[in-house]
């Protein structure tokens, strides 16, 4: 038996599914703009043409507090990348409060071996220094292997696995020393209720920084990018949301994933907002 449809019910059918289609289409529109409910952790990436990286918070700025200390003595990048593939394997860049017997801090060091007390070692600017106080007083550390000089300083018990962060060494090395311009990008959520004065925050992440590096005068744009970098990575916690530097500007953007082009082209002071 054949069935027979009316206009009407015919009509009424393309009505519906045609509908159904705008439906759709406005749902997925929809969709797409709109924002995560779930708010992603703070990170940040390091992107160089060796390679990227991503870091949490406080590696990037365990990071960038190595290449400070190590400009402040003068080190080569041979140096820091070095003290890199130490502090990954030691402690994945992080600043440990414990560890195998006594060890603690960036690189695992003991009171015990007379690294100094354990609130020194907890100091990541004490502990970098006393690493490349260390490191210098190795012969040839510039040319012989990296996990060769790395366990003339550790004295560990597995110095050959400090050579497979070598690749990731050299690429935070690349970024943080300042080499490698608008390689360092973070992002955080912004804090609520911010209390301190946007002058009292910026003035309190140069007087670290000053620890760190020293003199923080730019005196060269590889200088300059080293303080933009270390910068970023310290935005969450002075509650900095834009840094600019020789005509480019990271702000704590989360659709932003890279430096932009803009802010003054000066490469004498990098600007914090």
């Amino acid at each position: 038996m054949r069935l027979r449809f009316s206009r009407g019910v015919f009509t009424i059918a393309v009505i519906v599914l045609v509908l159904a289609v705008g439906i759709s289409v406005g749902l997925y529109a929809l969709l797409k703009k709109a924002k995560p409910l779930a708010v992603p952790d703070a990170s940040c990436l390091v992107r160089t043409p060796q390679g990227s990286l991503g870091l949490d918070i406080e590696q990037a700025q365990v990071s960038a507090t190595i290449a400070a200390v190590a400009a402040r003595r003068r080190l080569p990048e041979r140096a820091v990348v070095i003290a890199y593939a130490t502090a990954l394997q030691e402690s994945k860049l992080r600043n440990l409060d414990h560890g195998d017997r006594d060890s603690v801090g960036v690189f695992q060091q003991r009171e015990s071996q007379g690294w100094g007390t354990q609130k020194q070692i907890m100091d990541p600017v004490y502990s970098t220094n006393k690493f490349f106080a260390a490191l210098v007083k190795v012969k040839n550390y510039r040319t012989i292997p990296l996990a060769e000089a790395a366990q003339e300083v550790q004295r560990s018990a597995g110095g050959y696995a400090y050579a497979p962060h070598e690749s990731d060494a050299k690429i935070l090395a690349a970024a943080f020393t300042g080499r490698v311009p608008r390689s360092v990008h973070c992002w955080y959520p912004p804090a609520k209720g911010q209390t301190a004065t946007p002058v009292a925050r910026t003035g309190e992440a140069r007087r670290q920084l000053a620890r760190a590096l020293g003199d923080t005068t730019i005196t060269s744009k590889r200088r300059g990018w080293l303080i933009a970098a270390w910068s970023v990575a310290h935005a969450r916690e002075y509650g900095l949301s834009r840094v600019g530097f020789s005509g480019a500007t990271w702000s704590n953007d989360l659709e932003a994933d890279d430096w932009r082009s803009g802010g003054k082209a000066g490469d004498r002071r990098v600007e914090l907002s």
